[in-house]
């Protein structure tokens, strides 16, 4: 089994992505296989509704990470979204990033590319915005057939500078739980069962 996690943030290796490596803990520890793509330092490009990715599988323009990122997703079993608030809402990046795969799947319905995989969300703030950002990001898991994760709060940090989420005990908690969920799930969906 493996989760690929996609952190919108501007900044490589900040808060975002300190959170999502805390999820990352929890999985690991349970056998699953784990990788991060940062978008820091990288721009993708905003859907430019050509509809040309309908009977491909992905977006037929290539000059950005896109194409890489969202075949690496459709072969996951799970998917974890990061994103710092920017504006109360996700990074430009990852809005981009979410109106691309969004118009893909949706242009290609009938292979259900992400039906039954596990998707988290998680986001770090400075104060307020977090559930705007955390709502972006989980409407792409229900649109796409996917069983969205939950944990004993909302997947939330707060944080400014590269490191403050480390102070947030309770966020850091809460990453734990919603790890130690999505492995729960994707062992019950392997095995066909539920566990216990």
């Amino acid at each position: 089994m493996k989760v690929l996690a996609i952190n919108g943030s501007a900044r490589k290796d900040g808060n975002t992505a300190i959170l999502i490596n805390t999820v990352f803990e929890e999985l690991n520890k349970e056998g699953i296989e784990t990788e991060m793509v940062q978008l820091s330092g990288s721009i993708i490009e905003p859907c430019k509704a050509c509809w040309a990715c309908g009977g491909r599988k992905n977006c037929v323009h290539g000059k950005d990470l896109f194409q890489e990122i969202f075949e690496k997703m459709t072969q996951a079993d799970g998917i974890i979204l990061g994103s710092p608030v920017y504006t109360a809402n996700v990074s430009a990046n990852m809005q981009a990033f979410l109106e691309r795969a969004s118009v893909v799947a949706d242009m290609n319905r009938g292979e259900d590319l992400f039906k039954y995989k596990a998707g988290a969300a998680v986001t770090a703030a400075r104060r307020g915005g977090a559930l705007n950002a955390l709502d972006a990001m989980n409407h792409f898991f229900m649109l796409q057939n996917m069983f969205v994760i939950g944990s004993s709060y909302w997947p939330m940090a707060y944080g400014q500078m590269p490191g403050d989420v480390r102070q947030d005990e309770e966020g850091l908690e809460t990453m734990r739980r919603l790890g130690q969920n999505m492995a729960h799930l994707l062992k019950s969906l392997e095995t066909g069962g539920v566990l216990k």
